[in-house]
C-alpha cells in the first residue's frame, strides 16, 4: 500500500490544501485512483460562494495534481529528498459543480514520461458522473527544503526554511528558525531562541545562540536575532541576550564574521560590518553599519563603534570609537579619518572634505572636546549629515570617545 501520509508531505501544497484522503487503486506501471471527500467545513467554501458553496475549479485540478504527485513519489527509489511540482495543465474541462457532500474519485493515468517530466491524463468523477478532466505535466525534482544530512540533529519544533542545507553532525535546537536558502555546515551548533534570516552561511564548529558568559545569567528567556546574507565562519561564537541587557543580541544583514570572532550577550551589530579573525566584542557593545573590527581586537563592554569606523588589528578599545575614524593600538589611539573606507563606499568629495575639517577641529585645534563641539555646531559643516552624526555621537557618549593621538599620523591629512 502507498504511505500517503508520508508522501503527501513532499508535495509543496500543505494543510489546509491537502486534497487526498486515501488511495483506493494503485497500478505501479500506469497510475492510481484516489478519493477526496468534500465536506461543508472546507475553508474555501466560506467565500466561494456564501449561501451557494461550490468547490473552486482550480482546487479540483489540485486534487488531480496531488494524486499524480503521490504516484510519482511512490515510484522513486528514495523519495525523502524529492518533491513534485506542476509544470503545465492542458485541455481542462469542468462538467458540473462540486458541492459539499460529494466524494471525488480522482483517476490519473500515465501518458508519457521522459526524464524528470511526466504527463498524466486526469479524470474526476462523482459516482458515475464526470465532473472534470485535464492533462497534467508534472516534474520530479530535488526537494531543497529537506537537504538535512542523516547525521545532523534537528530537534522537533525547529523551523527550517526552503532550500536550507544542514551538514553532517550539525545541531539545531527546538526553538531555532532558519530562513530560506541558508547553509549550516558540519558540526555547527545553533541553540536557544534564535532566528536566522535568509541566505546565511554558518561554517563548521560555529556556536550560535548558546547561553551567555555572564555570571548574572540565570537561565531567563532571551533571544538572538540574525538578519540576512551573513557569513559566520569557523569557531565563531554568538550568544543570547540577558535580562540586564534587554534580553536581545542582534546582528543585521550582510555581515562577515571571520573565524574565532566572538559576539557576547546583548551586543547589537548593524549591517555590512566585518569582524576579523579573533575580534572580540564584550557584552552590550554596539557596532554600527560598515564598521570594521580588526583581527584579535577587543572592544570593552558597553562601548560603541561608529559607522564606517576602522579598528586596526590587536587594538584594545575601552571608549567609544568615532564614526568614520581610524584607530589602532593598545590602548587605542586615533589616526584620523578612514579615508580609504569612505572612498571605497562612494562618499562624495564634499562630504569627505567636511569630515576632514571636523576631524581637524577635534584633533588639531587644541580645544577641549566640549569647545571643539561648540565650534563645529556653530559652523556650516554641521549642515552635512555625516558631520552632524559625528557630533551627536560624541554628545551621546557615556564612556567617552577615543581622541588620543599618537605621533604625527593624525596631525596631517588623516590618512595615517
Amino acid at each position: 500500500m502507498i504511505d500517503i501520509g508520508r508522501l503527501i508531505r513532499q508535495i509543496p501544497t500543505h494543510y489546509p490544501f491537502v486534497m487526498l484522503d486515501r488511495v483506493v487503486e494503485h497500478d505501479p506501471a500506469r497510475g492510481l485512483v484516489a478519493v477526496k471527500a468534500v465536506t461543508g467545513s472546507e475553508d474555501f467554501f466560506e467565500g466561494h460562494f456564501p449561501g451557494a458553496p461550490v468547490m473552486p475549479g482550480v482546487l479540483i485540478l489540485e486534487c488531480l495534481a496531488q494524486a499524480a504527485g503521490v504516484w510519482l513519489l511512490d515510484k522513486a527509489d528514495d523519495p525523502r529528498h524529492l518533491e513534485v511540482v506542476v509544470v503545465g495543465i492542458d485541455e481542462a474541462k469542468f462538467r458540473r459543480p462540486v458541492v459539499p457532500g460529494d466524494q471525488l474519485r480522482l483517476e490519473v493515468s500515465v501518458l508519457h514520461r521522459r526524464g524528470t517530466l511526466c504527463r498524466f491524463d486526469g479524470l474526476v468523477r462523482v459516482a458515475d458522473a464526470r465532473v472534470a478532466e485535464a492533462r497534467l505535466l508534472l516534474q520530479v525534482r530535488e526537494n531543497a527544503a529537506t537537504l538535512v544530512d542523516a547525521t545532523a540533529r534537528v530537534a522537533p519544533g525547529a523551523v527550517i526554511g526552503e532550500g536550507v542545507r544542514i551538514g553532517p553532525y550539525a545541531v539545531v535546537g527546538p526553538r531555532v528558525r532558519i530562513g530560506a536558502r541558508s547553509m549550516i555546515d558540519s558540526h555547527a551548533v545553533i541553540e536557544g531562541d534564535t532566528e536566522l534570516g535568509e541566505e546565511n552561511h554558518v561554517f563548521s564548529f560555529a556556536s550560535i545562540g548558546r547561553a551567555p558568559q555572564d555570571l548574572k545569567f540565570r537561565g531567563e528567556h532571551s533571544v538572538l536575532r540574525i538578519g540576512h546574507r551573513n557569513v559566520i565562519r569557523e569557531f565563531v561564537t554568538v550568544h543570547l541576550g540577558t535580562r540586564g541587557g534587554g534580553g536581545l543580541t542582534s546582528i543585521g544583514d550582510d555581515n562577515f564574521l571571520m573565524a574565532y570572532a566572538h559576539v557576547a550577550h546583548d551586543c547589537r551589530i548593524g549591517s555590512r560590518t566585518i569582524l576579523a579573525n579573533g575580534a572580540t566584542l564584550a557584552g552590550h557593545v554596539l557596532v554600527e553599519d560598515f564598521a570594521t573590527v580588526g583581527a584579535y581586537s577587543g572592544i570593552h563592554q558597553f562601548c560603541r563603534v561608529g559607522r564606517h569606523a576602522f579598528i586596526g588589528g590587536f587594538t584594545v578599545a575601552t571608549k567609544d570609537v568615532l564614526p568614520f575614524s581610524k584607530i589602532v593600538g593598545n590602548r587605542a589611539h586615533i589616526y584620523g579619518l578612514n579615508l580609504v573606507g569612505l572612498r571605497r563606499h562612494g562618499f562624495p568629495a564634499a562630504t569627505i572634505a567636511a569630515l576632514r575639517g571636523a576631524f581637524r577641529t577635534l584633533l588639531q585645534s587644541r580645544l577641549n572636546t566640549a569647545d571643539a563641539l561648540t565650534r563645529l555646531e556653530a559652523g556650516d559643516a554641521v549642515q552635512v549629515l555625516e558631520v552632524r552624526a559625528l557630533v551627536e555621537f560624541i554628545r551621546s557618549s557615556k564612556r567617552g570617545v577615543v581622541l588620543k593621538r599618537r605621533g604625527r599620523a593624525a596631525d596631517e591629512t588623516g590618512e595615517g
